[in-house]
């Protein structure tokens, strides 16, 4: 137990966060203070923990001090129909520090799906409390133990289909599948053995291997009558002992998947996956290997640690929950992400290279080394997307990389931190089974903003070195957010504890403003300022770019804003500027000033980074208030830009700006009077632009924004006779949006979903279009149905589908007949927090209140939160979160 640990155990992690870790210099601890935490600490718990649903965070302080050495065998049985019982047997083993208290391994089942506990060789009374079985003392022995269990696996995690199913089970959901101990910090083996159908395949973390079973209860005559009698057209996988891995990256998928195995610098890896589209597969296998190797031969290189784990494999699923998994060596995906077809977009492809990237670098950053407490998740995910923009922009030296990072990261940021419910990075955590709710883009995307910062603070040498040392220190263990601030502060004289104070622990963004002085056409002096955007004096530490534009040229400095006000002393005695970027370098974290010069000059700005900062810094601005810039005037320049911008992960952005001011920030009555103009400049544009990925954005725009008759009609034609515009390039897959886009403004086409389902080849979108098909009727009644559909937890079970059916239920021009599902939406969120996954709660939100810009709709989750005030933070945060567009229309000028 190190310092940290010892200190975190008397006062409690919060408490020493706020008072010891950052504040308080290590050498200013008594030692005498220290030998009382480390005499109160060694010693075992004597009272009783408290049994409560979920792992607490007690209870995992409490076992992390007794068990040691833990390794899972574990045996299912997948039946072929998918609904039928997996019966399941265990045997777990540990090394035991003798106390009197019950030990508990967590099982989030009934009792009834325990059938006979073996300790120690001898069947033990099934005692079972609030998701956890619980064994006596009395039963156990100082030292090694066995614990055979003979069990009915449970389903929630187990994402069963009739042809397939995988194990997801991020962040405390491998105790809905078997007994465990659940809990980051007690890494394990595992030791897997799955029977399946014949026609199956299977792949899990270890290697495959062709042994013996072993022997646990119940013995195969125990099994039902209907499984003996089909055994034989079953066949067993055998897996070879894991490294040592936490209990929520134990993996296995099992189903009729294709295998493809290809070598790269001699490591062999392999797909699975169910595609069927022969373009797609052509096109994309290749790309998946080539991406994968590179990134592993980064990661080597940078951390000067080989990868860590016996293989590297990965599969391919069906309508995945997130974009990846990162199981060690059997890494998951979603399908749509990794196969690609010849229409692709240059932003799809960075988006697959940033993926495949991001879960090969938590090999290093989450697998080998993984944070003790799930309070410290977003350490894993910064580093996993840290690593991915470095890989990007080592393997891709052609592309612009600081534009990348600017367009994937901050508008995603800013749309948690502008909100009434933002988080801070690291958030505190009494219970794993509310871990999920800390999931989102502020650890995703502002927390890689962060350590951007961090790393230009430190300089990218100090940071890399440090972090060598914690990957070496660390290895196959677990370690915190101070443990690593701990290595990392010797390799820096900078103050560390300040700038992790507001960047880690605080929420919200900063606001900057300037002042400048003139004289004779000359700066006399400038000064920019910052504190919190809600009021509070606070300083964001970090380093950002301005540029000062003149008629013929563009004169860049680099701002230290250490401090709440800094004085420029560099830019005395230049000439006067036409305008000032704030944030030209596109790695500032904030809401930056602008004014309408800047809206006017935004077309002659030859650098794209600059025109991206520019575009986030207005959009960010308008949708502050800020009376110079209204979303006409926004709208405007951007319907303008579609033909200037020269940057496709720009012209991504703007359109994406573009449409949301359209849907969500004009009235009716705006958009009808805008329509005709923006659907002509649009395909004026998209017929002039030479590039075909071009063209293909622009076309999604169109297709999104199109009301009037001509514009409906003319994509009805392209959809009918599958003939695309132009130099487009549209696949099954965008057809099938077309139909969708067609199907929910009700165009008179006679079953024109049921058309574009006979014309899709791959069973798995069929089923996907056939799920959504009742949300985009044109009758109400039907999708009511729908939506009362959605009340039952089995119908939510494919969780992409029905977040993509809400966003059409939903939709602005269903927004009359679709309010009325708003507030049983808010009523089922508890529920869906505690079945779905961790990004499905969000997900729910956002396809429900994205599109809404009614005063109705504000007053139905304005009275929500009211007549619940003890509502789940976490939970209500999210909702805050997906509700600000909602509450911004009501206030933006144009509006009123």
């Amino acid at each position: 137990m190190n310092l940290w640990e010892r200190l975190v155990c008397l006062m409690g992690k919060r408490k020493l966060r706020g008072i010891l870790i950052f504040q308080i210099p290590l050498k200013k601890i008594p030692v005498l203070f220290l030998a009382l935490i480390y005499i109160s600490c060694r010693q075992v718990p004597t009272q009783p923990i408290t049994m409560v649903e979920g792992v607490s965070e007690e209870l995992a302080r409490y076992r992390r001090q007794l068990l040691t050495d833990i390794a899972y065998q574990l045996e299912f049985t997948i039946p072929e129909k998918q609904t039928a019982a997996i019966i399941a047997r265990e045997r777990v083993s540990f090394v035991w520090k003798k106390n009197s208290q019950l030990l508990a391994l967590d099982f989030k089942e009934q009792r009834d799906h325990v059938q006979r506990i073996v300790v120690n060789q001898k069947e033990v009374p099934i005692v079972f409390e609030k998701e956890h079985i619980l064994i006596d003392p009395t039963y156990l022995k100082a030292g090694k133990n066995i614990v055979d269990i003979a069990f009915t696996a449970g389903n929630l995690s187990l994402n069963r289909n009739e042809e397939y199913l995988y194990t997801l089970l991020v962040p405390d959901r491998a105790r809905t599948v078997f007994p465990c101990f659940d809990q980051p910090d007690l890494k394990a083996t595992f030791t897997l053995s799955l029977t399946i159908p014949a026609d199956w395949r299977a792949v899990s973390n270890g290697p495959r291997e062709e042994r013996e079973g072993w022997t646990v209860y119940p013995p195969l005559h125990a099994l039902p009558d209907s499984l003996q009698n089909q055994i034989l057209n079953f066949r067993t996988y055998h897996f070879k002992t894991t490294d040592l891995l936490p209990t929520y990256l134990f993996s296995f998928v099992a189903g009729k998947f294709e295998r493809v195995k290809q070598t790269r610098k001699g490591r062999e890896m392999s797909l699975y996956h169910r595609e069927t589209d022969t373009s797609k597969i052509r096109l994309s296998l290749d790309p998946i290997f080539d991406i994968h190797d590179q990134a592993l031969s980064f990661m080597e290189d940078y951390t000067q640690v080989g990868y860590p784990f016996q293989k590297f494999d990965f599969a391919a699923i069906p309508d995945f929950q997130y974009g990846g998994m990162e199981h060690a060596g059997a890494i998951q995906y979603k399908s749509a992400s990794l196969f690609l077809d010849k229409g692709a977009t240059r932003n799809q492809k960075l988006g697959r290279l940033k993926l495949l990237s991001h879960e090969t670098a938590h090999m290093w950053f989450g697998d080998l080394v993984t944070m003790r407490w799930f309070n410290d998740v977003w350490m894993k995910e910064v580093f996993a997307n840290f690593m991915a923009d470095k890989i990007a922009k080592a393997t891709q030296p052609e592309s612009n990389f600081e534009l990348e990072f600017l367009i994937a990261h901050f508008p995603a940021a800013y749309g948690v931190d502008r909100t009434e419910g933002p988080n801070a990075i690291g958030q505190p955590l009494e219970n794993l089974n509310q871990a999920g709710t800390m999931y989102g883009p502020i650890i995703y995307h502002k927390a890689p903003i962060m350590m951007r910062q961090l790393e230009r603070l430190m300089g990218p040498d100090a940071l890399r070195d440090g972090l060598r040392e914690y990957l070496k220190k660390y290895a196959y263990g677990n370690a915190t957010w101070p443990d690593l601030i701990a290595i990392l502060d010797t390799y820096t004289p900078a103050d560390l504890a300040a700038w992790n104070r507001v960047w880690v622990n605080e929420t919200g963004r900063p606001e900057f403003s300037y002042s400048i002085k003139n004289e004779d056409n000359k700066i006399k002096e400038l000064i920019i300022t910052q504190e919190g955007e809600d009021g509070t004096e606070r300083v964001w530490p970090q380093f950002f770019e301005i540029a000062l534009g003149y008629p013929d040229h563009v004169a860049e400095l680099t701002v230290p804003m250490s401090v709440g006000s800094v004085t420029l002393p560099e830019v005395v005695g230049l000439p006067t500027p036409d305008y000032i970027l704030f944030n030209s370098s596109g790695q500032g974290y904030g809401l930056f000033p602008v004014d309408q010069a800047l809206l006017r000059k935004v077309p002659d700005l030859s650098s794209p980074l600059m025109r991206a900062s520019a575009y986030v810094s207005l959009y960010e601005n308008m949708l502050n208030k800020n009376s110079a810039i209204t979303p006409a005037l926004l709208a405007d320049l951007l319907v303008k830009m579609l033909g200037k911008e020269t940057e496709e992960l720009s012209l991504d952005l703007i359109t994406d700006q573009l449409s949301t001011i359209y849907w969500q920030f004009f009235t009716p009555e705006r958009r009808a009077e805008w329509s005709d103009y923006l659907e002509s400049k649009i395909w004026e544009t998209l017929a002039q632009v030479p590039e075909a990925n071009k063209k293909k954005v622009l076309f999604k725009l169109y297709q999104n924004t199109a009301l009037s008759q001509q514009a409906q009609d003319r994509l009805y034609e392209i959809w009918q006779e599958e003939k695309a515009p132009a130099g487009v390039t549209l696949t099954e897959d965008d057809y099938t949006s077309l139909a969708l886009a067609l199907a929910v403004r009700d165009y008179p086409a006679p079953a024109l979903l049921e058309q574009q389902l006979s014309r899709i080849k791959n069973p798995d979108r069929q089923k996907r279009l056939r799920f959504m098909m009742p949300a985009l009727s044109a009758e109400v009644a039907v999708r009511d149905a729908f939506f009362a559909s959605l009340k039952e937890e089995q119908n939510r079970e494919r969780e992409a589908w029905v977040a993509a059916a809400l966003g059409y239920l939903h939709h602005p021009l269903r927004a009359a007949t679709s309010q009325k599902y708003l507030r049983e939406s808010l009523d089922l969120l508890e529920e869906i927090q505690r079945t779905g996954d961790i990004f499905f709660p969000s997900a729910w939100l956002n396809a429900t209140l994205g599109s809404y810009q009614s005063p109705e709709a504000e007053r139905i989750v304005r009275d929500f939160l009211e007549q619940h005030p003890d509502y789940n933070p976490r939970l209500k945060a999210k909702l805050l979160q997906a509700a600000d567009g909602l509450f911004r229309s009501e206030r933006i000028l144009f509006y009123k």
